[in-house]
C-alpha cells in the first residue's frame, strides 16, 4: 500500500457536538492520498462514540489518560504515515478544496504551509461548502523567519513535513497558550515556507469554550517563549527571532490594554520594548522595500470523493 501524502491529525477533547463536522470535512475530499487520525484525548462526553462510528474510514486512537492538546497532537503524529502532517482541531473544519490546495503547493517541496483561515460562529456557514476557486495566491519564503505578511496563528492552519516536525521535537508537551508560536519558533529555520493568501481552507470555529479570549494566559505564554529563547532552545538568528517576538509582544500589549489590563501590558512592555523596536524597524523596512510578491498558480484537481461511514 502506498503511503498517503497527507496525515490529517484531529485532536479533540469533549467535542462531540463539533467533531463529526471536522472528520467529515476531511473524508469528503480525502480519497487515497490522505489518512485521518482522530485522537480522543480521554474525553468525558460522547466524543469517542462519535469517532468509533466511522469504523475503518479513520484511524481512531484514545490515550489512557488526558495528554492535553499538544500531547494529543504528538500522539496522533506518532501514528502518521503521510509525508505531510495536517493538524485540525476537533471544533474546526477544512474547506472542501483544502487538500487540493495543499497538494498543489507541496509540489513546490516546502517544509511548511501556513494556510488561510476564517472565523465562524458556532455553525459552519454555507460558504464552507461552496465550489473551489480556480487558483491559489501565496507568498514563498526561504524560511519562516523571513515571513513579511500577517498570518492568523492557529494549529488548524499548519501543514508541515512529517520528518521536519519530528526533527524539531513536535509540540511542546504541557504548553497550550502560545503553543503554535512555540512550534513555529522550533521550525523557524527549517526551510521553505509558503503562506497562503487565498483561498481560505480552514474554518476556525468560535464558541463559548474557545481559549482565545483568555488574555492573561496568553501573555504568560509569551514569557515562557522568552525564557526558552534566553536558554537558546530555538534555532536560528537571534535578531530576527527577537523582532518576530517583538511583533507578538506588541499585539498582546495592545490586547491587554483593550481588555482593561494595563499593568499586564506594562509588565510585558518592560521586558520586550527593545524587541518591539526591532519589529517596528523590520516593518518599516518592508514598507520601504516592499513585501515579497504574491505568486499565483492553478489548483490541481485531484479530489476523489470518499464515502463516509458513520452513525446516524
Amino acid at each position: 500500500m502506498l503511503e498517503p501524502q497527507f496525515s490529517v491529525v484531529i485532536a479533540c477533547y469533549n467535542q462531540e457536538n463539533f467533531v463529526r463536522e471536522a472528520v467529515d470535512s476531511v473524508l469528503v475530499q480525502a480519497g487515497s492520498r490522505c489518512e485521518v487520525i482522530a485522537v480522543d484525548d480521554a474525553s468525558r462526553d460522547g466524543t469517542a462514540d462519535v469517532l468509533r462510528g466511522y469504523g475503518s474510514h479513520i484511524l481512531f486512537a484514545r490515550p489512557e489518560k488526558n495528554l492535553g492538546a499538544s500531547g494529543a497532537r504528538n500522539f496522533g503524529a506518532s501514528l502518521a504515515r503521510g509525508e505531510y502532517l495536517v493538524f485540525l482541531d476537533g471544533d474546526d473544519a477544512l474547506a472542501p478544496w483544502a487538500l487540493d490546495v495543499y497538494e498543489s503547493l507541496v509540489q513546490r517541496r516546502p517544509e511548511m504551509i501556513l494556510a488561510h483561515s476564517r472565523k465562524c460562529q458556532n455553525t459552519l456557514p454555507e460558504a464552507a461548502r461552496a465550489e473551489a476557486p480556480d487558483a491559489i495566491q501565496f507568498a514563498e519564503y526561504p524560511e519562516f523567519l523571513e515571513k513579511d505578511r500577517s498570518w492568523v496563528y492557529n494549529s488548524s492552519s499548519l501543514i508541515v513535513r512529517r520528518k521536519t516536525f519530528l526533527a524539531a521535537g513536535g509540540w511542546t508537551q504541557g504548553l497550550f497558550y502560545q503553543d503554535i508560536q512555540d512550534l513555529l519558533l522550533k521550525l523557524s529555520v527549517a526551510g521553505k515556507t509558503i503562506l497562503v493568501h487565498s483561498p481560505e481552507t480552514v474554518w476556525y470555529r468560535m464558541h463559548g469554550t474557545n481559549a482565545v479570549g483568555k488574555v492573561q494566559p496568553f501573555v504568560e505564554g509569551i514569557f515562557l517563549l522568552l525564557a526558552k529563547a534566553r536558554r537558546k532552545e530555538y534555532p536560528g538568528d537571534g535578531w530576527r527571532r527577537a523582532a518576530w517576538l517583538g511583533g507578538l509582544a506588541f499585539y498582546w500589549c495592545k490586547t491587554s490594554l483593550t481588555h482593561g489590563l494595563p499593568l499586564q501590558a506594562l509588565r510585558l512592555l518592560a521586558r520586550t520594548w527593545w524587541m518591539i523596536g526591532l519589529a517596528a524597524l523590520r516593518r518599516a523596512r518592508c514598507w520601504v522595500a516592499g513585501r515579497s510578491p504574491l505568486q499565483k498558480i492553478q489548483i490541481v484537481r485531484t479530489r476523489q470523493e470518499a464515502s463516509v461511514g458513520q452513525k446516524s
